[in-house]
């Protein structure tokens, strides 16, 4: 329709851009949906810019825009809610996932939650996903040399926390793919 497509989209972007907000946060409960909605609109007006109609018409085609951008957000969160709940469902009947059990509070898980996130991630990514070094290097996006010094020292400092505990940890964290 024009010959500045970027001119013409920062005109409608300008004169349309507060209606469109305020249209999306009457309709939306958490401000972040509302500007995830905006944004969309105006990327579909852009993507589409010869197509958005001169004038007052604009404002009004960007209304019906942010209403189709609005029904899709709506439909994805519904999606996501009714996928958070089977996997919840699936999470509370497995036997790991589940409830703690009362191994969960043994003096060992006590001392492993007592460790840094970072250690605790290290040492049951050998433990429970049976993951070597060179896969945890490619996990956590760092060289196969740091992950060993990482997961040497997240060892060394479970091993301490386990003695301080009283208990025998001897064969415990032994060597990579045993049990820590």
């Amino acid at each position: 329709m024009g010959r500045d497509p970027e001119r013409r989209f920062v005109e409608i972007y300008e004169s349309a851009y507060g209606s469109i907000l305020g249209y999306a946060l009457r309709r939306c409960p958490d401000p972040d949906d509302a500007a995830d909605v905006v944004a969309e609109t105006f990327m579909v007006a852009w993507r589409r810019i010869d197509e958005v109609p001169q004038g007052e018409e604009a404002r009004l085609w960007l209304f019906g825009v942010a209403r189709r951008v609005l029904a899709n957000h709506r439909r994805g969160e519904r999606r996501h809610e009714q996928r958070t709940a089977v996997l919840r469902e699936q999470l509370a009947a497995s036997p790991v996932l589940g409830e703690p059990s009362v191994e969960d509070y043994s003096q060992v898980g006590k001392v492993l939650r007592s460790l840094s996130d970072s250690d605790r991630e290290l040492l049951t990514l050998i433990a429970w996903e049976n993951l070597d070094t060179r896969e945890i290097a490619r996990v956590l996006g760092v060289s196969r040399n740091a992950a060993a010094v990482r997961l040497y020292r997240a060892r060394r400092r479970f091993a301490r926390g386990l003695a301080k505990a009283g208990i025998d940890h001897s064969g415990l964290i032994a060597v990579e793919g045993s049990l820590l």
